[in-house]
């Protein structure tokens, strides 16, 4: 039996560059924590995670403003098609 179609529900407004820079801050202080307490030779790689953690943060706080700089919401950003795919077909 077939379900029937309803609409997709509307996208939620979220401020991504809040969420990145959260999630860096975290990184960041944990780089600090680790920087003070010094842990062990072999758990050095420790460090170098939280380093890579606020790097991939920085990155991310760029990209995600790119959007708004470009003037583009959320939700109307250019998506470039993906081959071989095409949209479910919604029919009853």
């Amino acid at each position: 039996m077939k379900q029937p179609w309803r609409p997709d529900p509307e996208p939620l407004e979220t401020n991504d560059r809040a969420a990145v820079l959260a999630g860096t801050a975290l990184w960041a202080l944990a780089l600090v924590v680790l920087l003070i307490v010094r842990p062990a030779p072999e758990n050095a790689w420790w460090i170098w995670t939280c380093v890579t953690g606020v790097a991939f943060g920085g990155f991310g706080y760029w990209f995600v403003g790119r959007k708004r700089r470009k003037g583009l919401p959320a939700d109307e950003a250019p998506v470039e098609p993906v081959l071989g795919m095409r949209p479910p077909d919604h029919q009853a």
